[in-house]
């Protein structure tokens, strides 16, 4: 008698996939038409796909507006931020965002 494939082990996604594949929502949006064409030229400038640049867009954001909140409470509880300490916080919000800071030698030598 010949084996069937009732016989046969039970398959896993990971024979085919070495790594798991991150998983997704996916959305339909719409957008005006010179907005939608604006972010398909920006995705393609850097090399990606209109909905990871949306996603990469939509997680700085997310990020920021984060930030501001907790600046926010932080102010309400502690009083203004001095000038230096502001200027530290622009410094390392932009070296989160992957941006150069200027005058800032941790940026320059990565």
């Amino acid at each position: 008698m010949h084996p069937t494939i009732a016989d046969a082990p039970p398959l896993s996604y990971h024979l085919c996939y070495p790594n798991p594949m991150a998983q997704r929502d996916k959305r339909s949006i719409s957008l005006p038409p010179e907005l939608a064409r604006a972010v398909e030229e920006a995705a393609r400038a850097e090399g990606l796909t209109f909905s990871a640049w949306l996603a990469q867009t939509a997680a700085r954001r997310l990020k920021l507006d984060a930030g501001r909140r907790a600046l926010a409470e932080w102010e309400q509880e502690n009083g203004p931020l001095t000038p230096e300490e502001r200027a530290e916080g622009w410094a390392r919000a932009r070296r989160s965002l992957g941006r150069d800071v200027p005058g800032d030698s941790a940026s320059q030598s990565a």
